[in-house]
C-alpha cells in the first residue's frame, strides 16, 4: 500500500508491537491498545502472525497454534483495528524453530551437527535454512497470511537460521555447499582451512539469496510494496555472526527493521547513534530505519515484564534520533501488572511527532571518516573480532565523540566517494585491505585528504593473505618489519600483567624543563613536540599496555614516539624499566606533497582507549584529528566537560545540531536510570564565505531561542544544559 505518491515505508515514522505471547488470546485488551496507539502518535504496528507460534486458524499443515488461540483469529482482530486507526501493518514472523511433532514429520529439515544430532533450543528444533522449510513451507504461510490479511510487509526476527558457531551437516547443506565449491563441508573452525573460508562466504551468501527469495514471495503475493524485511542488528559483529552481509543487505532494503537492544559492559548509548550513522551510509539517507525499543529491562538477566527506567528508554531513543532512527514502542505481551512500562513512550513519541520535519530527510556533515568492513571483522578478527576489530573501531568513535568532533562510519569500499564529504579518514586497524580499498585510500589522500591508520592497516588482502609489507607503505612511508611486542587481550594472569607493563616514550624528551628531581639520563637540549603531543609537556613518557607490530620508516617520516618494552609490575621494589629507550616506532607522522596529514598509530592505542580507557589514547586520537583539520571544522564543540557529543545535518536553508548526553552512572554502559544535566556547552558551526547571521537559533527540546555571534568564520552560541539531548535549529537568512 502507498500513500499518495509515496509507499508506505517512505512516510511512515512511529511504529509500535505488542509482542504476542501464547496466552494473549484469551487476555488482549483491543480497546485498551487502540487508544494506546493514538496516545503514542502510532503510523504502524507490527502484529505477530505465524512462525513458530500461528495467532490465526491457519491451514498450513503443523503450523503451530497458539495455546489459548482456540478458533480466534487474534492477528486478523489487532490488523482489523490497525485499518480502523489508519495505520499500516508489518505481520511478524519469528520461523526457525519448530515443534516435536514438525520434527517428527520432516526430520530432513532440521539442523544437525556433525554427529547428526538435531540442533534445539529449548523443546524446539532448528530449521535449515537450506531445506524446504525456508524453500517452501515458509513461502506457503507468508501467501496465506498475505491472502488472510494483506499486510503492508513482514518482517521476522529469526530468519538466519543457525549461527556462525553451530555448522549444520544435513543433506541439504552438503549437497549445496559441494555444488558451489567442489569442497566438502569443513568439520571445524580453522581459518587456515580453504572450506572453512568457502563456507563462511557461501553463508553470507545464502542469506542474501534469501533475503531475495522472500521478497520474490511477498511482492509477487502482494504487490510491489509488499516487502519482506528480515530484522537486522545494529552490532556488526552479531550480524556476521548470523551471515548478514550488512552491505549487500542493504542494497535490497527499502525500510530497515532494527533490532539493537543489547546492553554490555562495553558500549553505553553512543552505540545507538553510530549504529544509525554505519546503517544510513549503506542503505542511505532517504529511507527509514524504525528500532524496536524494548519497554522492558534489558541487562544480564532480561526481565521481559519488567518496566525499564524512564531515563534508560530516554537516552536510548535520543541517540536513536541523532544517529537518524525513527522509534517504535515494544513491549513483551499484551498484559503487564508492572504498568510503568506504558508511561514512557507518550512523551517520546508526541516531541518525535512535533520535531519529525527536522529528524528526516536531511543529509549529514561530519570532518572525520571512520572505515569499518565486515570483511575486516571476518577475516581477520577470526575467533577474536571484539578485541582485534571491534575495540580499535569503537576506540576511535569514542575519542572523536569525547572531543566534540563529527565522524561518519565509512564502509571500505566506499573511500572512493569519501573526498570532498570528509577532511580526515581513519582506519582503525583494517588490517584487511583490498588493492581496490588501498588505491582509494591514496586517491584520498592525493587530493589533499588527510589519513590516520592504526596498527596492522592493510597487511592482509581481502580474505586475510598476508602481504609481505603493508599496501598503504609507500603513501605512509611505513613498512612491516618482522615481529611484533605485546598482545590484544586483558589482564588476567600475572604473565599477562607483565606483558602489558610497557610505555611510549615521546620525542623529543623534554623532562628536564620540568620540575622535578635532578635525572641524569634526560637530554639537555629541548626540541619541538609535534602537536599530536600537545597535552604531554610535563611527561615524557606515557602507558601502553598494547600490541606494537615491528616497522621500518622511511626517511622523510617523523617518528613522535618509541616504544618502552615491559618490565615488573610486581613488586614494587622491582617496577623500573630495565630498558628504557629502543628505535621502534609507536608514532609517525608524514606530510605529503598534496598537502595531506599522514599518521601511523603503530601502537594499538584505539583499541587500548576501548580497553583501558587512558585519557592519553584518546587524546592522542583527537589531538591527531584536529591537527589533520588544521582548525577547518564543520562544527565543534567547548565545554560540556567531554560528556556531550555533537552530530550535524544539513537541510535546504537549515542546519541541524544534535547535542546528547553521555552522562553514565550506571555500572553497565547503556543502562541508566535518571538523567544527569550536563553543560553549559559552546557550539561553533562553520559558516559559508559572506553568510551573515542567521535570522533563527531554535533549541528544540528547551524550546528557546539563543543569542549568537559570528566570530572568524563561525556562528557561535551557548546551550546551558543538556538533559538527555538537544537538537539545535539554525535558519540562515537567504
Amino acid at each position: 500500500m502507498s500513500t499518495g505518491t509515496q509507499p508506505w515505508y517512505r512516510t511512515s515514522l512511529r511504529w509500535g508491537q505488542t509482542n504476542l505471547v501464547e496466552i494473549d488470546p484469551i487476555r488482549y485488551d483491543d480497546a485498551w491498545w487502540r487508544a494506546h496507539w493514538r496516545r503514542t502518535r502510532l503510523q504502524g504496528v507490527i502484529v505477530n502472525a505465524g512462525g513458530i507460534v500461528a495467532y490465526y486458524p491457519s491451514e498450513v499443515p503443523m503450523h503451530n497454534r497458539a495455546t489459548k488461540l482456540g478458533d480466534r483469529d487474534l492477528y486478523g482482530d489487532i490488523v482489523r483495528s490497525a485499518r480502523d486507526e489508519g495505520l499500516k501493518v508489518i505481520a511478524r514472523m519469528d520461523s526457525n524453530r519448530v515443534t516435536n511433532e514438525f520434527y517428527r514429520t520432516h526430520p530432513d529439515w532440521i539442523a544437525v551437527d556433525g554427529e547428526g544430532q538435531p540442533y534445539r533450543s529449548g523443546d524446539r528444533f532448528i530449521t535449515c535454512i537450506n531445506s524446504p522449510y525456508y524453500g517452501e513451507y515458509l513461502p506457503q504461510v507468508m501467501r496465506e497470511v498475505i491472502r488472510r490479511s494483506s499486510p503492508d510487509g513482514f518482517s521476522d526476527n529469526s530468519w538466519t537460521g543457525l549461527r556462525r558457531k553451530d555448522m549444520c551437516h544435513c543433506p541439504y547443506c552438503k549437497e549445496q555447499f559441494f555444488s558451489v565449491a567442489r569442497m566438502d563441508l569443513p568439520r571445524k573452525v580453522d581459518w587456515s582451512d580453504e572450506s572453512y573460508r568457502r563456507w563462511i562466504k557461501w553463508n553470507f551468501q545464502r542469506r542474501t539469496e534469501l533475503w531475495d527469495a522472500n521478497n520474490a514471495v511477498t511482492t509477487k503475493a502482494g504487490g510491489m510494496d509488499c516487502r519482506w524485511m528480515g530484522m537486522v542488528s545494529g552490532d556488526v559483529l552479531n550480524n556476521s555472526d548470523r551471515f548478514i552481509n550488512l552491505r549487500e543487505i542493504m542494497k535490497r532494503s527499502e525500510i530497515v527493521m532494527l533490532d539493537h537492544q543489547r546492553r554490555n559492559g562495553i558500549d553505553g548509548f553512543e552505540q545507538n547513534t553510530e549504529a544509525g550513522k554505519r546503517l544510513h551510509e549503506l542503505v542511505g539517507w532517504d529511507k527509514l530505519i524504525p528500532e524496536s525499543t524494548p519497554q522492558y529491562q534489558l541487562g544480564f538477566p532480561v526481565f521481559r515484564l519488567s518496566s525499564m527506567p524512564a531515563a534508560e528508554v530516554q537516552l536510548w531513543s535520543s541517540a536513536a534520533f541523532a544517529g537518524g532512527i525513527q522509534p517504535w514502542w515494544h513491549h513483551i505481551g499484551a498484559l503487564h501488572e508492572d504498568r510503568r512500562q506504558y508511561q514512557t513512550a507518550e512523551q517520546i513519541f508526541r516531541w518525535h511527532e512535533t520535531n519529525q520535519d527536522i529528524l528526516i530527510n536531511r543529509l549529514p556533515q561530519a570532518d572525520v571518516g571512520i572505515v569499518w568492513s565486515q570483511e575486516n571483522h571476518d577475516y581477520y578478527g577470526q575467533q577474536d573480532p571484539e578485541a582485534r576489530t571491534q575495540n580499535p573501531y569503537r576506540g576511535a568513535v569514542r575519542a572523536i565523540e569525547k572531543a566534540g568532533l563529527t565522524y561518519l562510519p565509512v564502509h571500505a569500499d566506499d573511500i572512493g566517494t569519501a573526498a570532498g564529504r570528509f577532511g580526515v579518514l581513519i582506519l582503525p586497524n583494517m588490517a584487511i585491505l583490498s588493492n581496490a580499498q588501498g588505491k582509494a585510500v591514496e586517491a584520498f589522500a592525493a587530493l589533499g585528504g588527510s589519513v590516520i591508520a592504526t596498527g596492522e592497516t592493510s597487511q592482509f588482502s581481502l580474505y586475510g593473505d598476508e602481504r609481505n609489507d603493508f599496501a598503504l607503505a609507500e603513501l605512509f612511508g611505513v613498512h612491516r618489519g618482522k615481529g611484533s611486542h605485546g598482545g590484544t587481550g586483558l589482564v588476567e594472569t600475572s604473565h599477562d600483567a607483565y606483558s602489558r607493563h610497557t610505555y611510549l616514550r615521546l620525542l623529543p624528551e623534554q623532562r628536564a624543563q620540568v620540575d622535578g628531581p635532578f635525572d641524569s639520563t634526560a637530554p639537555a637540549e629541548i626540541g619541538v613536540r609535534h602537536p599530536i603531543l600537545s597535552g604531554f609537556d610535563a611527561t615524557d613518557t606515557l602507558p601502553f599496555g598494547g600490541y606494537l607490530p615491528v616497522v621500518t620508516v622511511d626517511d622523510d617520516v617523523q617518528v613522535l614516539a618509541t616504544f618502552v618494552p615491559e618490565f615488573p609490575i610486581f613488586p614494587p621494589e622491582l617496577a623500573w624499566m630495565r630498558k628504557p629507550y629502543t628505535t621502534l616506532p609507536s608514532v609517525t607522522v608524514r606530510e605529503s606533497a598534496s598537502g595531506a596529514k599522514l599518521v601511523w598509530f603503530v601502537a594499538d592505542i584505539d583499541r587500548c582507549f576501548t580497553r583501558d580507557e587512558s585519557i592519553e589514547h584518546g587524546l592522542l586520537i583527537s589531538n591527531a584529528v584536529r591537527w589533520a583539520l588544521q582548525g577547518r571544522h564543520c562544527v565543534s564543540l567547548a565545554g560540556g566537560r567531554g560528556f556531550v557529543s555533537v552530530g550535524l545535518y544539513q537541510q535546504e536553508g537549515r542546519q541541524i545540531v544534535h547535542l546528547n548526553n553521555r552522562v553514565i552512572t550506571s555500572r553497565t554502559p547503556g543502562r541508566q536510570n535518571e538523567l544527569v544535566p550536563t553543560g553549559a556547552v559552546t557550539v561553533r558551526v562553520a559558516t559559508k564565505a559572506g553568510a551573515k547571521a542567521p535570522a533563527d537559533v531554535e533549541l528544540r527540546v528547551s524550546g528557546v531561542r539563543v543569542p549568537t555571534r559570528l566570530i572568524a568564520g563561525y556562528l557561535e552560541f551557548e546551550v546551558a544544559q543538556v538533559l538527555d539531548h538537544e537538537v539545535v535549529v539554525i535558519a540562515w537568512s537567504a
